[in-house]
C-alpha cells in the first residue's frame, strides 16, 4: 500500500485507466486525499479519496480504480 508520506501537493492523480481525475490538494488525516478544486469538474467542490485507491505514487498518485470509478464515487466537500 501507497504511503501518505509519499503522496506531495499538486501531484497528478491518474486513474487506472490512465485518465486524470484530479490534483493533490493535501492529504486530509492519514487516510484521505484532497483533490484541488480547479482539478474538479465542476471547479467549485474538492473532492476525497481514500489512500485505500492508491496502487502505487511515483512522480504521480496511481490509483487501483477506473476513472468513472472514482468519479462515482469520491466524497464531496465544500472546505
Amino acid at each position: 500500500m501507497a504511503k501518505a508520506a509519499d503522496i506531495r501537493e499538486h501531484m497528478d492523480v491518474i486513474s487506472s485507466d490512465k485518465k486524470t481525475v484530479g490534483k493533490v490538494d493535501h492529504m486530509e488525516g492519514t487516510d484521505k486525499i484532497k483533490l484541488t478544486k480547479q482539478s474538479s469538474p465542476d471547479g467549485q467542490h474538492h473532492h476525497f479519496i481514500p489512500l485505500s485507491w492508491v496502487d502505487h505514487v511515483d512522480q504521480h498518485v496511481h490509483l487501483n480504480k477506473s476513472g468513472a470509478d472514482v468519479t462515482a464515487h469520491w466524497q464531496h466537500g465544500r472546505q
